[in-house]
């Protein structure tokens, strides 16, 4: 699984969020592409929201992300 994150999160850094998804087992990107399979979107996102709603992309906010990784 590929997962972007983008915006601001409340309870993460960026980093932190990134390491979380590669100890889940996923992989982490820096951008939106039609593999990518979620995106991770704080406050205000930009583009890569945008973007991922055009290809189709599944957005979660942080309070479903923390259920994904069953913390």
């Amino acid at each position: 699984m590929t997962f972007v994150v983008t915006g601001t999160l409340k309870s993460f850094s960026r980093q932190q969020a990134e390491q979380a998804i590669r100890q889940a087992g996923a992989k982490p990107s820096s951008s939106v592409s039609k593999k990518t399979d979620f995106v991770l979107a704080g406050d205000n996102p930009g583009s890569k929201l945008e973007k991922a709603l055009k290809l189709g992309v599944k957005v979660i906010d942080e309070q479903q992300f923390v259920k994904m990784l069953g913390t």
